[in-house]
């Protein structure tokens, strides 16, 4: 099991950088970040650009992988996207980890001034999204046009350190996200689906392993192939409440079958409030048993 912390963007670089130091030196897997423009009830507070943030953590880190969790085309064009994605790369020697997501409504879809889309039309744009960030990354000199981008000739020289391209970690709870999963994906990440308790949580993250299953039986792709992620706060209770609950926690993503996990620093207050004593414990102490 490899396991995963989240560090939102919401503190200047002046304290941020020592979280980034922090995860590396405690030898965390993977590290993420937001990727909004705004989010949530934090939107009137600091805030900071993913990948700006994740070029500076690459330089005061040296073997933790960086990651976005998950960037989307809310606000992003892939030819554009492109080019920070190989800067981070090559920042990073290749450490970085490109998780993407169809996006949400909220302050991202209506920050520049577009329509809010429905369920259908978000995983539309995402599926031609993806394809094109894909084609980008591996191919220098794209030309595409599509119903939601398109791309004259885009250019990717030097291209990824990593080869083809940095991997793509696709988040997805519906049929038609997790069959780009199995198409472009070499993760892919679940928050599962909203429940009352701890227990009905799980319930849905088991229903949407399953699902998977039968989303890559059907594409013909080797289940062996594909990192699974699972973010463990978005259940009812946040894991790291405790060192034993966050114990607890993975050993249920581990029985089914999750390879990694991904917890939050825990924040003074609001969302992901905790001790950060607790990630402390968890780092020094359980870390090392809870990987093995």
């Amino acid at each position: 099991m490899r396991i995963g912390i989240v560090i939102l963007p919401d503190q200047r670089w002046a304290e941020s950088q020592r979280r980034w130091r922090q995860a590396d030196e405690w030898a965390f897997d993977h590290a993420w970040t937001y990727d909004h423009l705004g989010w949530r009830d934090l939107v009137d507070g600091p805030w900071f650009d993913s990948m700006t943030t994740l070029t500076a953590a690459a330089t005061v880190t040296s073997r933790i992988r960086l990651g976005t969790l998950v960037a989307s085309p809310n606000f992003r064009h892939p030819a554009a996207f492109a080019r920070q994605i190989t800067t981070v790369d090559d920042v990073s020697d290749g450490r970085l980890l490109l998780g993407l997501g169809a996006g949400g409504i909220g302050f991202d879809s209506a920050v520049l001034g577009g329509e809010t889309l429905p369920p259908r039309q978000r995983v539309d744009r995402f599926a031609e999204f993806t394809e094109l960030l894909d084609l980008i990354l591996r191919e220098d000199g794209t030309t595409w046009r599509g119903d939601w981008f398109a791309a004259v000739d885009a250019r990717n020289n030097p291209g990824c350190v990593q080869q083809p391209r940095v991997p793509f970690v696709v988040a997805a709870n519906g049929p038609r996200s997790m069959r780009l999963v199995a198409r472009f994906g070499q993760g892919w990440v679940t928050t599962g689906t909203d429940a009352d308790d701890v227990e009905g949580w799980w319930g849905t993250v088991s229903a949407l392993s399953a699902r998977l299953d039968r989303t890559l039986d059907e594409a013909g792709r080797d289940p062996a192939t594909l990192d699974r992620y699972l973010s463990l706060d978005a259940a009812p209770v946040f894991s790291l409440s405790s060192a034993q609950f966050f114990a607890d926690q993975v050993g249920r993503a581990a029985d089914l079958g999750f390879t990694d996990v991904v917890t939050h620093w825990p924040r003074a207050s609001s969302w992901y409030a905790g001790d950060e004593a607790v990630l402390a414990d968890v780092a020094t102490r359980l870390l090392p048993e809870l990987r093995g």
